[in-house]
């Protein structure tokens, strides 16, 4: 058996195991990390040959790190990415290349048929009828979409979104609520086979998926960093953050936002931010929560996109694909049935 993971912002860590009557055997460690005394890798070695195939990832990593001595340095990888390519293999988990992926870049649509669509598209990718697919959304309305247990009252100012211009909506993935202002943020849905983030804990599927984004960012000069468990942020601040929703279906929807230009005056109006989320700092403070790419970056929102997407093409060999007229009819249909009604927006009280 053989396993691969790409530590965000890290080293590629290979394993190769057999396992003879229920046992881990033969394992050898491999990759592109750097570790100190080479001997370290034999004891890694070692302390994984024997041990159940069923062994969760904790109990891996505390294996390898016992076995480590007291001197060892690890640079690029750690005792639990190692756990991670282990449980990855043998639940044979794949990864980027082994797919054909599409990069969608269509038309803007109203925000209620965009979260639609995360929903159509991920359960088609779920049930075959799709490959994996990055989308990348179109804005050309304003509005704050609330998480997936979110209560609106709490979140949103709803008589100052309605002057500002923000229609209100509900995801259907959990996560805090983000204010979307037409031409100022940078979104974009990955919707992926379950089998892609096999063997990974909930907080590792997050950086994998996002991995790609911080390698565009790099290039283009912004020392954009992940933080647990789904921010993209920066030394000078928050940039962006990711949510998930896994389906029934077997299939995956992880999307992100950032945040190319925003009025952190206008965001205090719109959202209610929490005290504990602002802690002792006061809503003034929230606009420097977030540091918007165009002044990290100075470039204009489509030069960062297309940056982007240059990137996922380098690292995936995606192909431009659109949606399709099928699609589109069916997350219409569901924007009737669920996403524009109040039974969905007021699901939490």
């Amino acid at each position: 058996m053989h396993g691969e993971y790409k530590v965000p912002g890290g080293k590629l860590v290979v394993v190769d195991l057999d396992v003879v009557d229920g046992r881990i055997a033969n394992f050898r460690l491999a990759g592109d990390f750097f570790l100190e005394p080479d001997e370290a890798l034999g004891d890694i070695d070692r302390a994984v040959n024997g041990l159940p195939a069923q062994t969760d990832a904790a109990a891996l990593a505390a294996a390898i790190r016992a076995a480590l001595p007291a001197d060892a340095t690890l640079l690029g990888f750690t005792p639990d990415s190692v756990a991670t390519a282990i449980r990855r293999s043998l639940s044979n988990a794949t990864d980027w290349r082994d797919y054909d992926w599409q990069i969608i870049h269509d038309k803007a649509v109203a925000p209620r048929v965009h979260l639609a669509l995360d929903e159509v598209l991920t359960a088609e990718v779920g049930e075959g009828r799709r490959g994996p697919t990055l989308r990348i959304w179109e804005w050309n309305e304003s509005a704050v979409v609330i998480g997936s247990f979110q209560s609106v009252k709490n979140e949103v100012d709803l008589e100052n979104a309605e002057k500002y211009g923000f229609d209100v909506v509900r995801r259907i993935s959990g996560g805090g609520a983000m204010m979307m202002a037409k031409n100022s943020i940078v979104t974009y849905s990955l919707y992926v086979p379950a089998e892609m983030v096999q063997g990974m804990t909930f907080a590792e599927s997050y950086a994998y998926l996002d991995d790609w984004v911080l390698v565009a960012l790099h290039s283009l000069g912004i020392d954009a960093s992940y933080a647990p468990l789904n921010d993209i942020t920066s030394p000078g601040g928050k940039i962006g953050g990711a949510a998930q929703k896994r389906l029934g279906s077997g299939a995956v929807l992880h999307h992100v936002t950032m945040s190319y230009d925003m009025d952190g005056e206008l965001m205090t109006k719109v959202l209610r931010i929490g005290r504990e989320k602002m802690s002792d700092k006061g809503t003034t403070s929230a606009a420097k929560r977030v540091d918007p790419l165009r002044s990290q970056s100075g470039l204009e929102r489509s030069e960062i996109i297309d940056r982007m997407k240059a990137t996922f093409v380098s690292l995936t060999g995606a192909v431009e694909g659109h949606i399709t007229d099928d699609e589109y009819a069916a997350a219409e249909a569901l924007v009737e049935s669920k996403f524009a009604t109040e039974q969905w927006l007021h699901r939490v009280p």
